[in-house]
């Protein structure tokens, strides 16, 4: 499970260091693609092979589902670490979620994720008021909160 948020800095080159607390959890090759709400997802391989069997089992004659199939593999990347613990992010990826110095690097339970500084503290900010009222909306998942 991936937890916690760290501020970091990516280079000029696009190389970005992810903490070892998650870095043990994505082991040594992972996958990156564009996450929702303008940020990236990075995945495990095991968790990216369930997502992949779900979206399998979706509909491909709905034009919805071939959107975001389209948008979630189309852009997704292999990735591993070099010896610094460093990825390098590849452009379109930085590109679509507007990575350019300062980054946050969030453990998101089954993935990790990559956000600007800039969009994470709006989303934050944006999101932290409707927490409770999201929380009361997803009571009926029976998550334990």
């Amino acid at each position: 499970m991936f937890l916690g948020e760290y501020q970091h800095t990516i280079d000029t080159k696009g190389r970005l260091i992810i903490p070892a607390r998650l870095r043990e959890g994505l082991g040594d090759r992972f996958i990156i693609t564009k996450g929702l709400d303008s940020c990236l997802f990075v995945y495990p391989p095991d968790e990216w092979s369930n997502i992949e069997q779900k979206m399998r089992s979706l509909p491909s004659t709905r034009a919805d589902t071939r959107a975001f199939v389209r948008f979630f593999f189309a852009g997704a990347s292999e990735c591993e670490f070099d010896k610094q613990g460093r990825i390098l992010i590849p452009s379109n990826l930085r590109e679509y979620a507007g990575l350019e110095k300062d980054v946050m690097v969030l453990g998101v339970s089954s993935r990790v994720e990559i956000w600007s500084v800039e969009r994470w503290k709006q989303y934050s900010s944006e999101s932290a008021s409707s927490v409770e009222e999201i929380a009361e909306k997803i009571v009926d998942f029976d998550i334990g909160i």
